[in-house]
């Protein structure tokens, strides 16, 4: 495609932002344009999260005009032309054309280039290869981008199998933003997938996790995920899943529509996996998720009947979000849940010992007893627990 489609950037309000114009001036004329999710988000009518920049002009060129200007800039990546503008209204990535020299499946050996069509060609999909004039707001569109916008279709810039050989990533990247953009599937992409899904056995596991745990946020991830499943790709990165776990994915996502709580990747997770701690733990160690997501991955393993019969009682001792992800993960009602905050146990061992009582392991005793009825009556309120105090006590 001809540079320039006579498509343009609806004018929003980021593209309105003073900041970005001061930035877009210390650059020079020609030599900025916006580029990837900022562009399509905006043409899709999603507000944008991030915004990036191409250009160019090399790196150390950049961080000298945009001191010059007095902007703030970080070299957070040289090695891949990339430095940061720091902005009042947040950080812009800014990256120097680039053309790749050699790629081995999991990182890129790139040279610097001066055509934009070079820089778009290196990358993944056709919709994340959009650039926008900031001036004139206009869409420089090289492969196609915005017809495959349109019809909502993920497809490789070129050769599908190309692609995904010089990055194993972009199986999984495919997947997460079919999830999120599309609705008409393609079919080389599909093959290409299926067919190369054991290159995903060569990545590190922390950039499984991070692009699995992206795509199980989504909003409806279930019918991508089952497709991995049937196409063999799940299976390479999560052999634990199962058709009955990613059923179980499907329902959970329905009971989180049904009692109107937010999608949450770690909770859906454990839904791809059996209700198993020693799985669990054994799937989070290997993926090296963080230790918060470890212990919440085995606590939601550990799910069980009982859990639905008190719902506060198991929030009272786990913690509101272990109890909504058991609840949620076995299909149950959560509204006995809703605006309501754990209560704090209105008992301490001083009063016991007050009344006479020995210090010791017996006022321990006491106060677990004591805690142990208070959770089974419902939490009543303080006369009832001294109440119960004074009989056990007694008894």
């Amino acid at each position: 495609m001809v540079d320039g489609t006579g498509t343009f950037l609806p004018r929003v309000d980021w593209t309105q932002r003073e900041d970005l114009a001061e930035l877009v001036k210390a650059m020079g004329q020609g030599n900025a344009r916006w580029v990837g999710g900022a562009v399509r988000d905006t043409l899709l009518g999603v507000d944008a999260v991030d915004v990036d920049c191409a250009t160019p002009l090399h790196p150390e060129e950049v961080m000298k005009r945009l001191k010059d200007a007095g902007i703030r800039v970080v070299p957070t990546g040289l090695d891949h032309g990339t430095v940061t503008a720091v902005l009042p209204s947040g950080p812009v990535e800014i990256t120097t054309l680039r053309h790749d020299v050699s790629t081995d499946g999991r990182r890129a050996t790139v040279k610097y280039a001066t055509e934009w069509r070079e820089d778009a060609a290196r990358r993944d999909f056709t919709i994340n290869a959009l650039y926008a004039d900031p001036d004139t707001l206009e869409i420089f569109d090289y492969f196609d981008g915005l017809p495959d916008l349109d019809i909502h279709r993920v497809r490789f810039i070129g050769d599908a199998r190309e692609r995904i050989r010089e990055d194993h990533l972009r199986i999984l990247r495919y997947y997460r933003f079919q999830a999120r953009f599309g609705s008409l599937l393609d079919g080389e992409a599909e093959e290409a997938c299926a067919d190369l899904a054991d290159t995903l056995k060569g990545l590190s596991r922390e950039r499984v996790a991070m692009e699995m745990l992206k795509l199980l946020a989504l909003p409806a991830p279930g019918d991508t995920i089952l497709r991995m499943f049937e196409r063999g790709v799940l299976g390479v990165v999560l052999p634990e899943a199962t058709q009955g776990t990613v059923d179980a994915l499907e329902q959970l996502v329905s009971t989180e529509r049904r009692e109107q709580v937010d999608p949450d990747a770690i909770r859906r997770f454990a839904a791809l996996l059996p209700p198993d701690k020693g799985v669990a733990q054994s799937v989070a160690s290997r993926l090296r998720l963080s230790r918060a997501q470890r212990e919440r991955l085995s606590r939601a393993a550990q799910r069980n009947e009982s859990d639905i019969a008190a719902p506060r009682a198991l929030a009272y001792r786990l913690g509101m979000e272990c109890a909504l992800d058991r609840l949620l993960l076995q299909g149950a009602d959560t509204s006995s849940l809703k605006n309501w905050q754990p209560p704090v146990f209105p008992l301490k061992g001083g009063e016991i010992i007050a009344m006479g009582v020995s210090a010791g392991p017996q006022i321990a005793h006491l106060l677990r007893a004591v805690e142990a009825l208070w959770i089974e009556e419902g939490f009543p309120d303080r006369s009832r627990v001294e109440h119960l105090l004074k009989n056990a006590i007694s008894g």
